[in-house]
């Protein structure tokens, strides 16, 4: 069985404004079929970052809300996790709140002579998407993407949080 958009919509629709209260933003959902099961799952994030309470917490409620309202036909595991330090990036806030980290991007179309796009993210103008890649200036409608991920280094990441670490005293 392939997933359904509509599902996915309105299953984004309905867990959504059961976080928003909360400060807790839904970042991703997926549903799929792994490993001979099917398989919920929510990114989330919170200005702080978020815990395994936080996550916990989101399940029970999002476990309660989908009981109730009974959206998938399948039986399914809910999974609910962080988004990573690579998270996806859907909205145009996005977009602008990781201005200046860099980014990859694919398009649907080409743009520019091309579907693939490694740069540093400039932010949003004009309702474009605006990046920087080997000196030039890309501008992409939000249309056209396909996917948008953070790129950031794990390595330099770990380094700086060691760095904050042993001058805290930590």
């Amino acid at each position: 069985m392939k997933v359904d958009r509509e599902l996915i919509t309105a299953l984004w629709a309905m867990i959504e404004p059961l976080l928003d209260p909360e400060g807790i933003e839904l970042v991703e959902v997926e549903f799929k079929l792994e490993a001979g099961r099917w398989v919920l799952r929510l990114y989330i994030d919170a200005p702080g970052g978020v815990t395994l309470d936080d996550c916990q917490a989101v399940s029970r409620q999002v476990s309660a809300l989908l009981d109730v309202k009974d959206p998938i036909e399948q039986a399914y595991v809910l999974e609910v996790s962080s988004p990573g330090i690579n998270r996806v990036l859907r909205k145009l806030q996005d977009f602008s709140r990781f201005a200046g980290s860099p980014v990859r991007l694919k398009t649907r179309a080409k743009v520019q002579g091309r579907r693939n796009f490694k740069g540093m993210l400039q932010g949003v103008e004009n309702s474009k998407i605006v990046l920087t890649l080997e000196g030039n200036r890309i501008e992409i409608d939000p249309e056209e993407l396909e996917t948008a991920r953070l790129d950031l280094p794990e390595k330099e990441l770990f380094r700086n949080d060691l760095r904050r670490r042993s001058a805290s005293g930590d």
